[in-house]
This record gives C-alpha cells, sequence and structure tokens, in this order.
C-alpha cells in the first residue's frame, strides 16, 4: 500500500487528503511496527517538525477509523492503530496477561473457519480479528523463579 492509494480511497469516501492526514497515514506507512498508538503516531509527527497538537492527531485517527481507512485495535491495557492488511493475510495478536506485552502478526487467511462460520450463522464475513492471550517468556520466567 502506498500514498496514493490511501488518498484514492480517501476520495472514494468523500474526504480529501490534507497535509495532517498525509503525515498521519505516512507515519504508518513508514513505521517497522504496523499496530500504533496514538503516542506513537504524535511522536512521529513530531519528530517531522510539523506542528500538530496531539489532539488534531487523535481526531485524525478517528477520523480515518470510522471510514475504515485505519482499523481500532484494542488491548487488554492500550488502543493501537492499523491499516487493514491486503486481502489473503489475517492479522493476529497475541497478549501477555500479566504484562500486558503484545505482539502482532499474520497468517494467510483460514478459508475454512470463515466458510464454517459463515455457514452456521448466515453472516457474511468481511473482517476477521484474532487475539491470543497466554504468558509471555519474560513473566513464565519471573513466575519459574
Amino acid at each position: 500500500m502506498d500514498i496514493d492509494v490511501l488518498r484514492r480511497q480517501l476520495r472514494e469516501r468523500g474526504q480529501r487528503m490534507t497535509t495532517q492526514r498525509e503525515l498521519v497515514l505516512k507515519t504508518f506507512l513508514e513505521e517497522d511496527e504496523k499496530s500504533l498508538s496514538v503516542e506513537d503516531v504524535y511522536s512521529s509527527v513530531v519528530k517531522e517538525r510539523m506542528k500538530l497538537s496531539k489532539t488534531t492527531v487523535i481526531r485524525i485517527m478517528e477520523m480515518l477509523t470510522e471510514i475504515g481507512i485505519l482499523r481500532k485495535v484494542v488491548y487488554s491495557n492500550l488502543v493501537k492503530y492499523e491499516l487493514p492488511e491486503e486481502e489473503e493475510v489475517e492479522k493476529y495478536h497475541i497478549i501477555c496477561n500479566k504484562c500486558g506485552k503484545a505482539i502482532d502478526s499474520s497468517i494467510k487467511k483460514t478459508g475454512s473457519l470463515i466458510k464454517s462460520a459463515e455457514k452456521k450463522t448466515g453472516f457474511k464475513i468481511d473482517d476477521v480479528h484474532i487475539r491470543l492471550y497466554g504468558l509471555c517468556e519474560n513473566c513464565r520466567n519471573e513466575s519459574a523463579k
């Protein structure tokens, strides 16, 4: 995905690409971490020497979420945002029950799970979000001491 695709998606949803929106979206495209908090995005914007308040960053990210360009991911103790992946990939999040550490990863779509759920419920599933909970290696090691 690139900024031109995002610009087109904004236009299709009746919005325009402002300098501030472009800066927020470029942060998601350029960061190694795919799920970013408001603080992550705000820090990146400040590094770019762009005068943008944290409140404006929050409003932009909420608007982008409302129109489907960003996806909101709620962990037990924090909220992050991400650009939805390309179609054939499902994101999953592994979250430590003790310290809250969260790791994002992705797998190829499991079509049989989706088809089974659609058949059983009558839903047409268009998005899948998987969260796995457990203890991270550090917390397991602390417990063993």
